[in-house]
């Protein structure tokens, strides 16, 4: 596999939180992680102005090849919903202007991929990709730790995409996808 930067968005109208790993060769490496702090604009539209500015600051910076965001779950306060849309379709567009492929992942998809639970806590979330990255990281927001969690989702997921296209080929059977054993059989390299 080719040297490949991942972009991960964790889509806020509060925080938005923005991760950047390095695949190489099968290792990850963490460029640059953090929060866009929304809070001092009282402004819907000044707050997405500033992620569509901040979003295409970092695109310019690190020019990722891909982008992997958490979509939004569906929550009783439409109104919330709708803004929470907003942001994630500005961080997109940010993408799209310099023609960088977008996925989405939902929370449940992100968890499972890095913890192999779907009901994580964003703080067992947090303890996983410190295991998986084998160092301590820093922050008070996890926003920025989920949105690790969406770029290490999306490599897992393109890893898995790819080799399970190759045991096709070779007519290998896989595992139920939810099961163990998949989730085993994905993630060889977190075995111990």
């Amino acid at each position: 596999m080719a040297e490949k930067i991942i972009l991960g968005v964790d889509p806020g109208t509060r925080y938005m939180g923005y991760a950047l790993i390095l695949v190489e060769k099968g290792n990850i490496t963490l460029l640059q992680y953090g929060v866009i702090n929304l809070t001092k604009y009282d402004n819907h539209e000044l707050k997405l102005g500033k992620i569509f500015e901040r979003i295409t600051g970092i695109i310019d910076e690190f020019s990722p090849d891909e982008m992997a965001l958490e979509a939004p779950f569906f929550g009783k306060n439409v109104q919330s919903m709708l803004k929470l849309g907003r942001a994630q379709g500005v961080a997109m567009a940010a993408a799209l202007a310099r023609q960088i492929p977008i996925v989405e992942y939902s929370p449940k998809t992100v968890k499972q991929s890095v913890t192999g639970n779907g009901n994580a806590s964003k703080e067992q979330v947090s303890y996983m990709l410190e295991s998986i990255l084998k160092m301590k990281l820093e922050g008070e927001r996890l926003d920025a730790t989920d949105a690790l969690g969406v770029a290490i989702c999306h490599y897992y997921h393109e890893n898995t995409l790819a080799s399970n296209k190759g045991k096709k080929a070779l007519g290998i059977k896989q595992a139920k996808k939810g099961s163990w054993a998949a989730f085993l059989s994905e993630n060889q390299d977190r075995i111990k």
